[in-house]
């Protein structure tokens, strides 16, 4: 069978259809309603990103709720070494590249790789620390471009790569470029961090078994040269007791703000340059693509069953 060449000539692609073996034709048949299920598929995927960047409110960084929110802002690096995009070289804040090898049938992926680097969403009430780890990134600078030889992984050489082509694509968002982000939003430090006091009396008693000695010398009150069960209830009441006045000492850390991944999958995890007005009509115009899709794939299938049964 061959529907390419047949698909405006419905007469031919017809008699196609009805004298194919039964392998062609399920062959055939299976990628028909493959191409339909992702129609289906990604027009509800699609139509969800749209929904979700429409139904969420834009939070403030200083005020914002913990848990699922969207800020906007604009990114910036953070303190330390500065994230610098492979192949161009260039400083940015986020970057994703691929370098792919140019054949005469299939072109072959060399190298690939996105940027997993911390940097920063800074918006009018705050800073707020972005891992970019499991997000939907659409930044607004791509660019492609070809070379006659490439050093790098699984790379040829300078000497051997001559007179052959490579084909570079990087993406990257810079500092000061405008930053949408929706996803888990968290704050540690100042008054959200809460102390694990059963945590730090574990540890300290671990600590205090470690010197029997002083163990027996301040506890063991009828002498007997052991800790009995009434003792040790003790030994618990006075570590809890310095871990409190501890933790009443200790000055709470700076609060910082990090979003990451939801941990619920079905949850949207989104960084973009674009505006929250672009992204929802690109997510409709995709789904009204897909499902145009998923309408003349699904009524191909159906049309080739009637014809073959």
């Amino acid at each position: 069978m061959n529907i390419l060449q047949n698909l405006f000539n419905p007469v031919a692609l017809r008699q196609e259809i009805i004298q194919a073996s039964a392998q062609e034709f399920w062959f055939h048949a299976a990628i028909i309603v493959a191409i339909t299920a992702a129609g289906f598929y990604f027009t509800l995927e699609f139509f969800k990103r749209a929904r979700t960047i429409e139904d969420t409110p834009t939070s403030r960084i200083r005020s914002a709720a913990q848990g699922y929110v969207e800020l906007v802002g604009y990114g910036d690096t953070m303190d330390g070494p500065a994230i610098v995009a492979p192949l161009s070289k260039i400083p940015c804040t986020w970057y994703k590249y691929k370098v792919e090898k140019l054949a005469d049938k299939h072109d072959e992926v060399i190298d690939s790789g996105a940027s997993s680097d911390l940097f920063v969403l800074v918006g009018k009430t705050g800073r707020c620390v972005i891992d970019p780890e499991g997000a939907i990134v659409t930044p607004t600078v791509k660019r492609v471009w070809y070379g006659a030889k490439y050093e790098g992984a699984d790379g040829d050489s300078v000497l051997g790569g001559f007179g052959r082509r490579y084909r570079f694509t990087e993406e990257r968002m810079h500092p000061g470029d405008a930053l949408y982000a929706i996803g888990l939003f968290r704050s540690v430090g100042g008054h959200n961090e809460a102390f694990n006091t059963a945590e730090e009396v574990r540890a300290l008693l671990k600590k205090w078994k470690q010197d029997q000695e002083k163990l027996l010398k301040h506890f063991d009150k009828n002498k007997d040269g052991r800790i009995d069960a009434h003792e040790w209830e003790n030994v618990r009441k006075v570590a809890a007791y310095f871990v409190r006045k501890k933790q009443m000492n200790e000055k709470p850390r700076p609060v910082t703000h990090i979003m990451s991944k939801p941990e619920n999958t079905r949850q949207l995890y989104l960084l973009s340059n674009k505006p929250q007005h672009e992204l929802i009509k690109r997510y409709k115009i995709y789904a009204a693509s897909s499902f145009a899709g998923f309408l003349g794939a699904g009524s191909f299938a159906a049309w080739m069953f009637l014809v073959r049964f």
